[in-house]
């Protein structure tokens, strides 16, 4: 194996510490071109689809990306900005207003990136960036606050196929999880909050988080635990009592059984029950996207005014917004202390290991 080049080693230069935030990711046009070759990427992740590849290589190739990407095109070019994408938008400018806070916090030593983990700008081709600007600590930040296989980890595999490949391996972080951090719940409870405040609410709020195949909990992911301790902590937050809110899960997608509740099931039997107004929060997305913006706020809203529901509201997601970039620099701070070189030197006394 060949490993990569990185510059030539100078001793005398400071060392940097690199932050990459890492998303999803998103086609880079709402074609259908376009949206197959990230299709193509994403769908083939065996982190993603856990059937026997070939098996699902062939369905992949055969039949998904043969239907699969006109229909998504088309509810893409629902939700594209004249900037691109609106996860990518987002993406960008959460890590502009990172690298301001950290660069405040940090004295400007701290150099801020972010990454997709499908499509572009790439994992690899943004390590390598960092790595060229001579980063020998690196700490990666997937933008996932539950913890799951077919994100986190893949994102990490992302990491470890590049770092495989290179020479000189910085020190590596990583941050897990961060579905209880007592600031991204402050975060998410002041947006439902602020948006009651400006639509007149509340309805019945409807946490809905992306859905994950059934078995995954079975195989011992934790992504379903770290949800519902998610909709608890935020609901306590908010005081609502059980009936005021619900937990589901959107984004089925195959035949295998999802998580459940699922959303769309949820909305028709609010609906149905006779429920005037929901609002429906996505905890688990910190940007809004496809997901977010059309399976939500358009095909959810279409679902629940035609079961018989008179009021339905889409709140934003993270985004931007202040609590949130506070959130995310916090977070980020407590594990860049990790690579904080002490002040002064370490007495030689202190040093030696103490004899009796």
């Amino acid at each position: 194996m060949a490993f990569r080049a990185v510059p030539a080693f100078d001793g005398s230069l400071p060392a940097k510490t690199g932050v990459l935030l890492v998303n999803l990711g998103s086609p880079s046009a709402p074609t259908p071109a376009a949206v197959r070759r990230y299709l193509a990427e994403f769908l083939a992740d065996p982190r993603v689809v856990e059937i026997p590849r070939l098996l699902w290589l062939a369905i992949l190739h055969g039949v998904v990306l043969r239907v699969r990407p006109r229909r998504s095109a088309a509810k893409y070019q629902l939700v594209w900005t004249p900037e691109g994408s609106p996860l990518a938008v987002h993406t960008a400018r959460q890590t502009a207003l990172l690298r301001k806070a950290l660069s405040s916090r940090c004295g400007g030593r701290v150099q801020v990136e972010y990454a997709m983990r499908y499509g572009e700008p790439s994992v690899s081709g943004v390590l390598a960036r960092l790595e060229a600007e001579r980063c020998t600590r690196v700490l990666v930040i997937p933008l996932y606050p539950q913890y799951a296989a077919s994100s986190t980890a893949s994102v990490m595999d992302a990491v470890f196929s590049h770092m495989a490949r290179t020479r000189a391996l910085p020190a590596l972080r990583s941050v897990r999880n961060f579905h209880d951090d007592p600031l991204y719940i402050d975060a998410l409870a002041a947006r439902v909050q602020a948006h009651w405040a400006a639509q007149g609410g509340p309805g019945h709020l409807v946490m809905s988080f992306h859905g994950l195949p059934r078995y995954t909990v079975e195989r011992g992911d934790p992504y379903y635990a770290e949800c519902l301790a998610t909709a608890g902590l935020l609901a306590m937050r908010l005081g609502l009592t059980a009936e005021a809110w619900t937990c589901s899960f959107q984004s089925r997608f195959g035949r295998t059984p999802w998580l459940e509740p699922y959303t769309v099931d949820t909305l028709r039997k609010l609906a149905r029950a006779g429920t005037r107004r929901v609002d429906v929060v996505t905890p688990g997305f910190v940007a809004d996207c496809l997901e977010t913006l059309e399976e939500i706020g358009m095909e959810g809203r279409t679902l629940f005014l035609a079961e018989g529901g008179r009021e339905f509201h889409a709140i934003p997601c993270l985004n931007e917004d202040p609590a949130w970039i506070r959130a995310l620099t916090d977070l980020a701070a407590r594990e860049l202390a990790a690579f904080v070189e002490p002040a002064e030197p370490i007495p030689a006394a202190d040093l030696t290991w103490a004899t009796r």
